[in-house]
């Protein structure tokens, strides 16, 4: 492996750490910072591919108007320019509390920005708690 493929390797792991960890604190302005001008999001897979930045943005403050949340990073896998990984969500909105885990496909370009998400889960997996 060269140093350039260990530095991405390594940029990758950072930004999925950050994705957690700002999915928790719930800035969509900070989640969107970690994808590249262009990005895909499709999420859940099947749904319309959100293409530009404004649609990452609305996408987010979603989770940004939550009462509260919490993600927790459960395991990844990162390869080439691409980070497979799982993690939990436990949101609470309207005295409520709903609990997902998805697993998130993100490639990545050389300055290990976001080229693409996908995020596989489906309505079902979507627990009141």
């Amino acid at each position: 492996m060269t140093v350039e493929q260990e530095t991405l390797t390594d940029k990758m792991s950072a930004a999925v750490d950050a994705y957690v960890e700002r999915l928790t604190a719930g800035n969509a302005e900070r989640i969107v910072e970690l994808y590249a001008d262009g990005a895909t999001v499709e999420d859940p897979i099947g749904t319309d591919v959100r293409t530009t930045r404004e649609q990452l943005l609305e996408f987010y403050t979603i989770i940004q108007n939550l009462d509260d949340r919490k993600a927790t990073l459960k395991w990844k896998k990162v390869a080439g320019d691409t980070a497979v990984f799982e993690f939990t969500l436990v949101t609470h909105t309207a005295g409520m509390a709903f609990e997902i885990t998805p697993v998130d496909i993100m490639v990545f370009n050389e300055e290990g920005k976001i080229v693409s998400m996908r995020a596989v889960w489906a309505q079902d997996d979507l627990k009141a708690l």
